[in-house]
Parts: structure tokens; sequence; C-alpha cells
């Protein structure tokens, strides 16, 4: 359940802070967030998909510790990018 390479980079684009930009704590939440939105919606068919529920919340915790580092490091670059992804701020 990978991203295609054109919504990929179409995210790297919005939120990188240039064009190869592929590492950045932005980029990578936003890679994680969609992802995210992919597996619940699969999830939602898939009750008994136990395998990428884990998956899921792994992926969860990843994107939390993300935004743990980023809040603390650049909040003003946290609040951009919550409001960008319509996340709540439960860190």
């Amino acid at each position: 359940m990978a991203l295609d390479t054109a919504k990929k980079e179409a995210l790297i684009k919005q939120f990188g802070r240039n064009e190869t930009d592929t590492g950045s704590s932005e980029v990578q939440i936003a890679l994680l967030t969609t992802r995210i939105a992919e597996l619940t919606q699969h999830l939602k068919t898939h009750k008994k998909d136990h395998a990428s529920r884990l998956g899921l919340l792994k992926l969860v915790g990843q994107r939390r510790r993300l935004m743990r580092y980023l809040k603390r490091t650049n909040k003003d670059s946290y609040q951009k990018l919550i409001e960008a992804l319509s996340i709540r701020d439960n860190i």
C-alpha cells in the first residue's frame, strides 16, 4: 500500500524546503499522514486485516515521534504543518 510516485512528488513539492528535499520532518510527516489515511480507509472495509492494523499503529507512532521532534525544534513550522494536514495538536 505504498504511495504512487505522482502523489509522493506532489507532497514533496508542497511541504519540502526545495525540490529534492525528501528527508525533512515536514515531508516525512506529510507522507506518513497520507499513508495513514489510506490504511484507515482500507481497514474500514477489511476489518479483520490485523497485519495492516499493526502497520497502521506503527506508522501513527512514527508520525507522533516526528511531530514531537518538530514541535520541539521548530514550533512555527509545526503549526503550519498541522493546519495544512488537518491533524490534531495532541502532543
